[in-house]
């Protein structure tokens, strides 16, 4: 089979886009050389070309995304209609139990979150909109990956699962026995799995015409959580997921 053509300024402008996204700092272009492995002539000219675009931009003395990119990547939810059916049922969700809601996409192994709505207190989370994560190890990947069959999730997942926190599960038999107990409750969870101090519930919201599977998901700390807050929240997050299926289905 003969390999597909990879346009090299294309992979080379990935790579530069992908290094910024990922660091939370600007990064200097003495940095972007060391991880690219580009020749500095050809960095510098990328970079004039993307700064041009305002797909990046100049921050300190280094460089970030830029707010052209981020228009541009917005406009992902418009097509499935998820940003508008999010915010309405998020904000309700959110007044009600004033704790943060969250929806991601699968895409791959991976979790991509897409949207967040946040509570009037303060929110402790590793997941700004844009990351990615495991779905073996968030709520919000199990509640996806619990709608798929067994051989699929098999299929899907790499051999070696990655360990977040000591709690993480890492052995696929043990994961396809917690994503059982997912398709009978309804209800994801993951409890310090991700991060350290966070209980979380999510749910499958469904999948957009655009053949994305969709959930969302709640994050408390482990300190705010009883027996009669964990109902609670887990009753809400379904809740949530059923409005805002039903909004996309339409």
């Amino acid at each position: 089979m003969t390999e597909p053509y990879d346009v090299p300024a294309l992979r080379r402008t990935e790579d530069v886009l992908q290094h910024l996204a990922a660091s939370r700092s600007p990064l200097k272009a003495s940095d972007l050389l060391a991880a690219t492995g580009l020749s500095k002539s050809t960095l510098y000219l990328l970079l004039e070309s993307l700064e041009r675009r305002r797909w990046i931009e100049r921050s300190g003395d280094g460089y970030i995304v830029g707010v052209r990119l981020f228009e541009l990547g917005s406009a992902y939810l418009r097509h499935d209609g998820l940003q508008d059916a999010f915010r309405t049922a998020a904000s309700t969700f959110v007044g009600k139990h004033n704790e943060v809601v969250q929806m991601a996409v699968l895409d791959g192994a991976e979790v991509v979150y897409m949207a967040r709505e946040d509570p009037k207190r303060p929110v402790r989370l590793v997941s700004d909109i844009g990351t990615r994560l495991p779905a073996h190890c968030s709520a919000l990947g199990k509640a996806i990956l619990a709608q798929m069959d067994d051989a699929d999730v098999i299929a899907l997942l790499p051999s070696t699962l990655s360990a977040f926190t000591e709690h993480t599960i890492t052995r696929l038999p043990q994961l396809l026995k917690v994503l059982a107990q997912v398709r009978s409750a309804g209800v994801a969870v993951d409890v310090e799995e991700v991060s350290a101090g966070l209980h979380c519930f999510a749910a499958y919201v469904g999948m957009t015409a655009m053949g994305r599977r969709v959930a969302v998901s709640t994050s408390v700390p482990v300190e705010r959580i009883d027996a009669r807050r964990e109902k609670q929240l887990a009753v809400g997050i379904v809740q949530l997921a059923q409005q805002i299926g039903a909004r996309i289905a339409r």
